[in-house]
């Protein structure tokens, strides 16, 4: 089967090329209307009652727990695509993949969605690099985080380190006593401090890319009442290995190791002789809790 990545219109331009390549992220601004924004925050409250099916540490809702305290519950739901019609869609919509395409060729696989919710008043996550988690063979990880409230810096967005992709280096990561963040341990020795750092505030339906050696973080959601709800997608090249969730274990040889537990979103699978499993199963991130996934 081959899949196509989109209209060639979707594709970055040249100026999103640059940004890329120099920085490690690039910014489009309403990739969703309005009217999917909505679609998509209904959503988010739809899973988090369990009208989607239950998931991992989920909490059924008491009788008439107000919608803003059942979402608060949870920092985040990883793999909230295996649930949601919706979430599955957006996870192969061109308007995310043919820009991913355009920068990493063809072929491109996604393993992991994840859905944000950052009420007020919750903590951020430390410096950190997706490709620390999620180790791809060729460097190829990208992120898509789309916004579905204003991510500001008093909400929470996302700050980043310009040009720390570069190097391709992964810095070692160490628990912190950092009270802005939650438990999971940050990315240490790196050069760069929190002066060179760049907040990247987006409004709802606009969309980050970003390189999955990009040292980036977070801060807490500072705003009263407010909500800093985003949606990411974690793509890879599909001719990339993807040693990953105890893919390891599963063969005698540990550079043969390859999590097939992915869905293609563009053109072929050259390891589609494989097959592919449901592995990973929907769960969620309480308030403070430890985690091997990353995210911000």
């Amino acid at each position: 089967m081959t899949l196509g990545a989109g209209p060639a219109d979707l594709a970055p331009t040249p100026a999103e090329r640059a940004a890329w390549e120099n920085r490690g992220w690039f910014v489009r601004e309403g990739l969703l209307p309005p009217a999917e924004v909505d679609a998509l925050r209904a959503e988010a409250l739809a899973l988090c009652r369990g009208e989607r099916g239950p998931f991992i540490d989920w909490t059924p809702p008491r009788p008439g727990e107000p919608d803003a305290d059942v979402l608060a519950r949870y920092l985040a739901l990883h793999f909230p695509h295996k649930l949601s019609p919706p979430v599955r869609a957006l996870l192969a919509d061109p308007r995310l993949v043919a820009p991913v395409a355009g920068l990493l060729g063809p072929n491109v696989k996604c393993m992991q969605s994840m859905l944000f919710l950052r009420a007020a008043g919750a903590p951020g996550q430390a410096w950190h690099q997706d490709e620390y988690y999620i180790p791809t063979r060729d460097r190829s990880l990208t992120a898509a985080w789309v916004a579905l409230d204003p991510a500001t810096v008093e909400t929470g967005c996302l700050w980043a380190l310009p040009g720390s992709h570069a190097q391709g280096v992964l810095w070692p990561h160490a628990p912190h006593d950092d009270p802005r963040f939650d438990v999971v341990p940050g990315a240490t020795g790196f050069p760069g401090d929190d002066a060179a750092a760049v907040p990247i505030e987006v409004g709802p339906g606009d969309a980050v890319f970003f390189h999955g050696y990009l040292l980036h973080r977070s801060l807490p959601n500072r705003r009263s009442g407010a909500f800093r709800r985003a949606l990411a997608f974690h793509y890879m090249r599909a001719e990339s290995l993807l040693p990953w969730m105890g893919a390891e274990r599963e063969t005698h040889h540990p550079g043969a190791a390859d999590y097939r537990d992915v869905v293609l979103v563009s053109g072929v699978d050259p390891y589609a002789f494989k097959g592919y499993v449901d592995r990973s199963r929907p769960h969620a991130r309480p308030p403070r809790p430890p985690t091997t996934l990353g995210g911000t």
